[in-house]
Parts: C-alpha cells; structure tokens; sequence
C-alpha cells in the first residue's frame, strides 16, 4: 500500500510540480473558449476544471492524466444552458456524476476491450487534427507577428531539449514568448482578451431548481449523453496515457473518480468535464508521470486565476497556440500512414472511418461508435468465413459422416446449414461437432434445422462431440427433441 501511494504520488516530484504547472497555464486559454462555446461564463469553465483535476488526482484510476472542461462536453450543454439557463447544467452537472459513478460501479469501464487498436488509433489522430484545426483560427485572425512568435515558440519546444530536459521545453516557452511581448509591447492577442477571468475563489451552492419530476425529464437526457460522452472521451484517453507511459490504468474507477470529480464541480459552481487528450500529452511528454502532476495542475490553475490574473492575461495566444501545435504533432500517430500498406484493410478501414466522422462531426462518440460497429462487422465477417464441414460416406453408402470445424454463430449460421445435403437418400447422418463451437441462439437454430431436415427425409442423425459449453446453450435453446419441434422451428 505504502509502496503504491509512494509510486503514484512521490516517485517523480519535480517532474509532475514542472508538468502540472505548464499543463495549468494551457488550461486557462481552453477552459474559458469552451464556457463560451456552452453560453456561460468564463469562471464556470475554470472553477470546473480547478474542481475536476484536483478530484480526479485522488479519486482517478489513471496516474498523469488530465480532466476538466472540455469542448465535446460543452457541445452537449449548448441546448440546455439557452433554454433553462446556468441552474439546470449544474444540476445536469450533477446528475452527470451519479450516473458516471453507477457505471464504475457496474464495472463499464471494463468495456474498453472491446475497442480495437484501430479504433483508439483512429481517434488519436482525429484529437491531433481537431487540435491543430482549433489553433487555426488565432493563426488567421493574426498579424506577421503572431506566425513569428508561433515560429519562435515551435523552435524553443523542439530545441530547447536539446540544451537540458530538467526544465519542460513549453515552459520555457511560454515564459520566454510572455517576457517578450511585454517588454516589447508586441501588439497580439493575450489571454485576457478570452473573457474575464473570476477574482475570487470557488464557493459551494446547490444548483437553484425545482427538485421535481418535471425538472429530472428536462435534465436527464442531457446528463446521459454527458455521462457517455464524458466517459468514452476519459476511457479512450486512459487508453492513450497507457500507451505513452507503458503502465497500466483502472478502468472502473476512472468511470467512479470522473463522477466524484463532476459532482464537486457542480457544486463548487462549474460545468462537467471529462479527460482532455490534449493536455493530457502536454503533461505526459512534459515529464509528468504520477497524480501529484494533476494535482499541481489543478491547484497551480486556481492560483493563476485567481491571484495571478494580472500576469496570466498578459500571456500571448501564440505561445499556447505553439504549445498545442506540438501537442498535435507528438499525438498524431504518423506511423499509422505507413502501415496502411501493410496492415489489412478492414483495420486501415476502420481507422480511416473513425477519423474521418470525429473531423467532420466534432462528437468523438459519434466516430468512435463507428469504428465500434465497423470492426465488430468485419471481426464478424472474418470468423464466419473459418468455419469448414467435411464429409465421407460409411457403411457401404448407407451412412454419412460430416466434421464441423470452426465456430457457429449468426455469421456462419447459413454457411453451416447450407453443407449438409439434405436430398441425399441415406439411413443414417452423423455429425462431429467435437471441433466446432455454437455460440447463440442463431447457432442452435441452424442446429435444429438442419437435424429436422434430415428427419423429414427419413434419416436418423447423430450428433457426437459436442464440448460442454455449446452442450448446455444447445440443452437450454434447442427444440429438436422436443415433441412439437416441427412445429416450433418451421418449415
């Protein structure tokens, strides 16, 4: 336990006190655009995402990674704030824990198996081209010394490792771009042009609405979508964290620790969150490792606003523009436009399609679903095409003999059906299913069909082999030996 708790939080402190804190100074930028894009004030966005990483950094099953606002959360919201106002998207903020508190609880977070590499890789890259699409618009809107200091900043990140790696490379960025457009008083757009920032700390309230059936029926749809969206977002996210810092992550009680984190930020004031890929790559390849980068992230973001704020709306937009740019570059994973040569094509499918409906979207469980379904159909497809039934005649031509090899289910279920001859004029059938496995209800169909078709042209059939699993779903689902079994299954 103690080995644990030294692990996640005491194993690398200043690398996470030095990650957090550039990841707290990319926040501030992103928090505000998406309480604007939900129609709120600036402070709800960063009270949520002060709120968020602090909880998350105790109560999160992945160590380094980043939750607070984010846009596909703010996306959800837009509805609800226009026509009910700030109240109803704090109790929607609410109710968003509960809900993502009962799925840790359920053990969805589990569920992350059965999302194919092809789908995490596709949206990995479709976060690295939303990133970079998000900068655009403060790259158009500038003068020649915006794409300057962009420059600069992108030099300084990639260069600056080169001299030393104890002090994070966007730091140094930020605070070199930032000590430059003071002193020189470089006209660019700064942070304070974003939105004010709150002069004050966080207070707790309960969300001021009328605690009815009527209230829950406007909230609820609202809160599921934001439950799933946030959850996929953080699970996916985890997923790729994993990846980046080769150790494991708690799926279950991430699912648990982003509900706790969302009821303290409606509480405390602030919209519902999720993970951030974002800024969940700054921080990994800003040397942040355990909870103690998350927490300082956090608190570091409070401060900053709250009694740093003169300094912080002094920072110049193409100073986290270029951080985020390296964001995108690091998250993209180029090695997959190489291997759409070599990989098969279902998985380059797959990848493709995933990107190509988050880009065109913005709704990252839009694309993900997609991938989902697709890889399911061709997953499918694949295991029903390995299935072979071979046959050998017996007793003088009087008998025959199938072998099933392979696995029976509702893609394989007609091809199974379809080898066996039914017209063929024997006395006796029998088939070895010792090799082949029936899996559901579509499986022990075919099973009947085929068993009452050869009895309707007067053949006994024996089946032999049969593991014990497929035994007891075809005991429990099959009608062939039951009296009225011609009339159950049909013609």
């Amino acid at each position: 336990m103690l080995k644990s708790l030294h692990q996640e939080w005491f194993a690398n402190v200043r690398g996470d006190l030095l990650s957090g804190t550039v990841v707290a100074l990319a926040l501030i930028p992103e928090a505000i655009a998406f309480s604007l894009i939900a129609g709120v004030d600036p402070k709800v966005g960063l009270y949520a995402s002060f709120a968020i990483a602090v909880v998350i950094a105790f109560a999160g099953g992945r160590p380094a990674m980043i939750s607070a606002a984010t846009g596909a959360m703010a996306l959800v919201m837009v509805t609800l704030v226009k026509e009910h106002g700030l109240q109803y998207l704090l109790f929607a903020t609410l109710l968003t824990g509960v809900l993502q508190i009962i799925a840790g609880v359920l053990r969805l977070g589990s569920l992350m198996r059965f999302v194919s590499r092809s789908v995490i890789t596709g949206f990995v890259n479709a976060l690295a081209i939303l990133i970079f699409m998000a900068q655009l618009p403060e790259l158009a809107g500038g003068n020649w010394m915006v794409y300057a200091m962009v420059a600069a900043g992108l030099a300084i990140i990639y260069l600056f490792p080169y001299l030393t790696r104890s002090i994070p490379s966007p730091l140094v960025c930020i605070v070199v771009l930032t000590s430059i457009a003071i002193w020189l008083d470089v006209d660019v757009r700064r942070v304070g042009d974003m939105g004010e920032l709150p002069d004050a700390l966080p207070i707790f309230l309960l969300p001021q609405v009328p605690l009815n059936w009527e209230t829950l029926l406007i909230v609820l749809p609202y809160s599921v979508t934001l439950a799933v969206v946030g959850l996929l977002e953080s699970l996916m996210t985890a997923a790729i964290v994993d990846d980046f810092t080769d150790t494991p992550s708690n799926k279950n009680r991430e699912c648990a620790g982003q509900g706790v984190a969302n009821i303290a930020s409606g509480l405390l004031g602030g919209m519902a969150g999720c993970a951030m890929i974002g800024q969940s790559v700054i921080n990994v390849k800003s040397g942040g490792r355990g909870r103690l980068s998350t927490l300082t992230a956090g608190v570091f973001l409070l401060v900053l606003i709250v009694f740093l704020s003169d300094w912080v709306e002094r920072i110049p937009m193409a100073a986290l523009v270029a951080v985020m740019i390296m964001v995108s570059i690091g998250t993209f994973r180029w090695d997959s436009l190489r291997n759409l040569r070599v990989h098969p094509k279902s998985s380059s499918i797959v990848m493709i399609a995933t990107v190509v409906v988050v880009v065109f979207t913005h709704d990252l469980a839009k694309g993900v679903l997609v991938g989902v379904l697709l890889s399911g159909v061709f997953f499918a497809r694949k295991v029903g095409q390995v299935l072979h039934v071979d046959s050998s005649t017996a007793d003088a031509g009087k008998a025959r003999s199938y072998v099933v090899a392979g696995q029976v289910f509702f893609a394989s279920a007609d091809a199974f059906v379809k080898a066996f001859d039914f017209k063929e004029a024997i006395e006796r059938v029998r088939i070895d299913v010792s090799r082949a496995h029936f899996w559901d209800i579509t499986a022990i169909t075919a099973l009947d069909r085929v068993v009452l078709k050869f009895r309707r042209e007067g053949t006994t059939v024996d089946i032999v082999g049969m593991n014990e699993a497929s035994a007891t779903l075809v005991g429990k689902l099959a009608v062939h030996d039951k009296p009225d079994a011609e009339r159950l299954v049909g013609h």
